[in-house]
């Protein structure tokens, strides 16, 4: 159930009370459960670059560099749609308070240690060509497409974790300006951005002695890409680089025995550099796309300390099918 407990946060926690980068950590927690409370805080924060990068992914559309280039026949607008799962090769913190310790004052700092776990978010992704750009020679430049994004948040309450989301689905939006685009003898070369939103979800989880409540999370990302690609008849390689931006703000609350205590609202931001490739095998209208990433970067800070940083580079893969014209 830990994989499923780690699924369940993965949806949810993204940078939940991530300090600014280069401010060291301090305690937030004070009172008999503060022990609780800390290592709650100190999750999140940990896990906000992983679960930021989880939730974001590498390329804006799966396989794309440049512009989709305006109409089909001069008819119907090219589109991608693009389903995926990212998953980062990442570490989750063991939450493993002791109960009523200390009794009064803030907590004390405290080597901790992770498991190695796998940090998955699904997703899906429509681009719509709107304009074909200007021409260049053998290609064109300027063109622009219109970037969607939908998250599906789902109800969840079992005995490891409670998931409430105010509303199940949102939707994100961005756009890709096309630097050339793809043509016989030309690879594509675009910029693009994409800003995301989770609902706002409230979520649960307990352990032996104690329990701890992230409320009204409320989580945005924006990413910006600058890529290149190039079909090569069945098969196709596209890479890139970018930027994740994580911004939240949440409270938490803990418990410890017979004692609780609440934080103040906790505001959040994180960055990390992305890099990343893909490959895919072209089948017509649909393309079976794989990718492999890094993000590395950001100074994120725990009060407690743990066996891997929290700020250590990250691996990630994704898996996806992109139909579109």
């Amino acid at each position: 159930m830990r994989f499923l407990s780690a699924v369940a946060v993965a949806s949810l926690a993204v940078a939940s009370s991530v300090q600014a980068q280069g401010v060291p950590a301090t305690s937030q927690c004070t009172g008999v459960a503060n022990d609780a409370c800390q290592q709650a805080v100190d999750f999140f924060r940990y896990m906000a670059p992983q679960l930021g990068t989880a939730f974001t992914g590498g390329n804006t559309t799966l396989a794309q560099g440049g512009s989709l280039g305006g109409r089909t026949l001069g008819l119907v607008p090219k589109f991608a749609v693009s389903a995926r799962v990212n998953v980062v090769m990442g570490n989750i913190p063991t939450f493993s308070p002791t109960p009523g310790l200390p009794a009064s004052g803030t907590a004390t700092s405290k080597s901790l240690t992770t498991s190695t776990g796998l940090v998955p978010m699904p997703g899906i992704d429509v681009a719509v060509g709107v304009f074909k750009g200007i021409p260049l020679g053998v290609s064109n430049v300027g063109g622009v497409d219109v970037l969607l994004s939908a998250t599906y948040l789902p109800k969840i309450n079992n005995t490891d974790i409670t998931i409430t989301p105010d509303k199940p689905l949102s939707i994100g939006y961005g756009l890709r300006v096309g630097l050339l685009q793809e043509s016989l003898v030309a690879p594509g070369i675009g910029f693009s951005f994409l800003s995301r939103k989770l609902p706002m979800t409230t979520l649960s989880t307990s352990t032996t002695g104690a329990s701890m409540t992230v409320n009204d999370l409320d989580l945005s990302s924006f990413a910006w890409r600058l890529t290149v690609s190039k079909s090569l008849l069945l098969f196709g390689i596209a890479a890139g680089v970018g930027q994740d931006k994580y911004d939240a703000s949440t409270q938490i609350s803990a418990t410890s025995c017979v004692a609780s205590v609440n934080t103040p609202a906790l505001t959040s931001e994180a960055t990390r550099t992305n890099y990343f490739a893909d490959i895919s095998m072209n089948l017509f209208v649909m393309k079976l796309v794989g990718t492999i990433g890094m993000v590395s970067g950001g100074d994120i800070k725990t009060f407690n300390s743990y066996d891997n940083p929290a700020d250590k580079s990250r691996v990630y893969g994704s898996v996806g099918v992109r139909f579109g014209l």
